[in-house]
Formats: C-alpha cells, structure tokens, sequence
C-alpha cells in the first residue's frame, strides 16, 4: 500500500491548535491508512483518509463526534482533525491502541486462547458499550471483526473507528457495514444502519467469539459452489437461516467443514444458547428490534456466564455450571464435581478458588458495578481444604447458619463456607448451596 504521509511529516489540529509528527505507518484499510504520531509529548493514532473519502460531508461528522465526545472510555474516539500544509485532505487523531489488544481474528485464527470468563468479559463491555452510544441516540453502523479489540487476559475492550458513527436511522455516511455482519434488512436494501441493526450485528459478533462460526453458515453455506454477490445476499439478506434453528435444521453446521460450531455448541449453558437462538429466529427479520437482542439483555447475559464458570478437577478445564445439567467434562470426558456457590437473587455464583465479588453481585442499587471487588474466596492458613469468603468491602455482612446461630463479618474478616448458611450483605441476601 502506498503511504499518503511521509515519516517526521509536522501535521496541525484544525481544532486545538496543537502539532504532531508522524512516527510510523501502522496499516491502512477501505477509508484511509493509519499511522503512530506523536502530539504533545504523547504518542496517538493518526487515521488520514484517501482523497476521495476526504469529502466535506465526513469532515463535519468528524467534528460532530468531537463535539459530543465518546460514550466511554473504551472507544478510540475521534480527538481532533487534523492537516498539512503540503498534502491535500485530512485526518484525525484518537489515542493509541496498546499492544495487548487482539482482533477478533486473532481469535478466529487460534493465535490467542482467551479464556471464557476473558470471553465473557468482552462481551459484557461489548454490550455495555453499544449501549451507551445507542443511548445517545446514535448508531455505530459497522460492527464488525475489523473494529474490536479486546485484551485476552483479562477481556476489556477498545472499539475503534469510531468516525463512522452517526446519528440513528439517518445515513449520513455511504457505510452499510461489513459484509456477514449487516443486518438482512440492510442486505435486501431494505434499512438503513440503526441502532436495530446494530443489535443484528453485536449479536453476530458474540456468535463469533463464543462459537467462532458464523450463524447463518451451515449446509447452506456449504452447498454453494461461487460465493458471489447474489449467494451472498441470499445467504445473508433473503433466505437466512440459523444454523440450529429449532424449527428448521436445513441448515445445520456440515461435519469436516464447519466443525467449530459442532463442537462448541453442545458446550455453551443453555441460557446463552436460548439468547442465540432468540437473535437468529425470531430478531433476523425484526426491523423493529422487538425480539433482537437488546444490549441489556447480553450484560445479564455474559454477567451470568462468567459467574456460572467453574474448573475441571481432573484437567482445569472451564464448564458452565446449567442448573445441575452437567455430567462430564467438555474437554477430559471425565465426571465433574461441582463446586459450592453462592445463589443470590435469581443467580448462581461458582466459589471458585479465584472467585470475586463486586457491588454488582451484592448490592441491588449497584447492578453494574465493577470499581471494586468486595469479597474473594480464600484458603484457610493451616487447613488448605478449607475456604472462606473475605469481606473486602466497607459493609459488614451478617451470616445465619441452619443451627440458628448468628455471626458479624467485619471487613477484613473472613467466614468459611457452610452449606445452608445465609449472607445479609445489605440489600441484598445470598445462601450458601452444595
């Protein structure tokens, strides 16, 4: 790809009157090309658009988005335009994706293996983040692989290309999405990008990274020979099926071909799956958004997968605790053990070793919560097959065992774990099960 910059090229901010040299060109894609820059004192991304995406109309969205800032930390959002004195057109700067964050390919391809309670992570912020741009009453228009980075350790997210976002319902941009992720109604030329169709496409995207196939690639997919563009809208816009619609299985996944889903269905808890199955029956054709997913529903969603995690103690793998369902190891075959949770409201939370607690899980004022843990499993000092939970909190807990008896735990306390005990943790009571 032909570099538009040169490296030490000086560029000016239109807005804030600021300078920044170009250190290194970083990539390009189907707008423009991205470069590392320098701008006071730190170093920042530098996105300059091909001449002829350099239009006034993208201009003055670029400065909208300034204008109304990003929905939170975690999108890559414009900061200032920026320009040269001797190259025509324009650019912009945002901050500087850290290393540590991988696309979504990344994990398609194998080269990283998140963990699911990383996975779950991301896609809790994922959703939480469409959220609040869709509460500002804008829509993203293209979420896709290309446009979500996530840090596998630990699962937080940064969205980039951000300069695509605009006002819901209103097509201020010649963007439709990214082919695979468009919503059928955008695909029959029916809609323009919304925030409904994002909802389309958010849910996609999870698919991917749960299941790391495509939910409408199944026999269907397989059976056809030249995936040009009427396949495509075929596939995608007019005829599309889930590939394990429960009412149609014309489409299932082919084994030898598209194993991925094979495999990793069975796995996944029932309550995501029954989440899945809602985005790709009954919402693939809801323009209305009534019956897709809302952004909403997947934080609760991915809130109750990461506590329904617990280990194999036979090879350390990750299963999802189904209300009991659970027989054999996904991974090993062999018998699981369950482990003891904490069911508080309508959730069960596994106490694993490395199990935490946040204002979310305690505190019904507080639902999504995560400054700051307030409790952690903990190992008794003499007695290893002993574990307690920690109060690390500021609020004392009361703990009613069967026998009637009742004990304080102070902060910086710890109580072991009985089964049958109750924990007052405020507004908002747990027991203890087996």
């Amino acid at each position: 790809m032909n570099e538009l910059l040169s490296i030490g090229m000086m560029l000016k901010s239109e807005i804030g009157g600021a300078t920044c040299v170009v250190e290194r060109f970083l990539g390009g894609g189907g707008q423009g090309e991205v470069y590392q820059a320098r701008m006071n004192g730190n170093s920042v991304a530098l996105k300059w658009y091909f001449p002829h995406n350099a239009t006034p109309q993208q201009q003055k969205i670029i400065k909208k988005l300034i204008t109304i800032g990003p929905p939170d930390d975690r999108f890559l959002w414009p900061m200032d335009i920026m320009k040269a004195d001797n190259v025509s057109g324009y650019g912009y700067v945002m901050l500087l994706r850290p290393p540590a964050y991988k696309s979504i390919v990344d994990l398609m391809k194998g080269r990283i293996d998140p963990t699911f309670s990383a996975l779950a992570t991301a896609g809790y912020q994922l959703a939480d983040s469409f959220l609040k741009i869709h509460s500002k009453g804008l829509c993203y228009r293209d979420i896709s692989f290309g446009n979500v980075f996530f840090d596998p350790a630990n699962g937080n997210v940064l969205i980039c290309d951000n300069d695509n976002v605009a006002v819901n319902g209103q097509s201020q941009s010649g963007v439709l999405g990214t082919p695979r992720f468009m919503a059928p109604e955008i695909v029959r030329g029916e809609k323009p990008p919304s925030s409904a169709t994002d909802l389309f496409s958010l849910s996609v995207l999870l698919f991917y990274m749960f299941v790391l196939h495509h939910p409408l690639e199944g026999a269907k997919e397989a059976s056809i020979r030249c995936m040009d563009v009427p396949a495509m809208n075929q596939l995608y816009g007019s005829d599309p099926i889930f590939i394990y619609d429960p009412n149609d299985v014309s489409n299932r996944p082919v084994p030898g071909y598209q194993d991925n889903a094979i495999k990793i269905w069975p796995i996944l808890p029932e309550f995501l799956k029954a989440k899945f199955t809602q985005a790709f029956t009954k919402g693939l054709n809801d323009h209305t958004a009534n019956y897709r997913v809302k952004e909403s529903e997947w934080r609760v969603t991915m809130l109750q997968l990461r506590d329904s995690i617990f280990y194999c103690a036979h090879c350390g793998a990750e299963n999802f605790y189904d209300d009991g369902k659970q027989n054999n190891c996904w991974k090993c075959k062999e018998q699981l053990q369950i482990p003891v949770r904490l069911h508080v409201g309508h959730n069960d939370i596994m106490l694993n070793f490395n199990t935490k607690l946040y204002p979310h899980h305690v505190n019904k004022d507080k639902p999504n919560d995560f400054s700051e843990p307030v409790a952690e499993m903990v190992q008794h000092p003499s007695k290893p097959n002993i574990w307690g939970l920690k109060n690390i909190g500021n609020e004392k807990w009361v703990c009613t065992y069967t026998s009637g008896e009742v004990n304080d735990v102070e902060p910086g306390r710890s109580v072991s774990i009985v089964n049958g005990m109750r924990i007052s943790f405020g507004n908002q009571n747990g027991e203890i099960c087996a």
